[in-house]
């Protein structure tokens, strides 16, 4: 069953055939679980095969690691950063 406007569902492009809410729980978890990184801004949302990380990061670093969570996860060619920066002012 597709929702939206995808003509294509997540199960067609993944080999495992996980469901996008399990591929988004898994990378949300793997987000949270590492201490390095301030995940609490940063949104999870799939586009057929792509997870698309939103939201904003307070380091540099941040960016990296939340990419990297999620290439490990689907892939680097399913990733695409929306992310934006919110450094404090000094």
């Amino acid at each position: 069953m597709t929702f939206g406007p995808n003509n294509h569902s997540h199960e067609e492009c993944c080999s495992e055939g996980h469901s996008a809410a399990a591929t988004i729980a898994t990378i949300s978890a793997a987000l949270s679980a590492d201490p390095d990184i301030d995940s609490s801004a940063i949104e999870i949302r799939m586009l057929g095969p792509v997870v698309l990380l939103e939201g904003y990061i307070s380091k540099a670093a941040d960016r990296e690691k939340a990419i990297s969570l999620a290439a490990m996860i689907v892939g680097p060619e399913h990733v695409q950063d929306r992310m934006l920066s919110r450094f404090p002012t000094q």
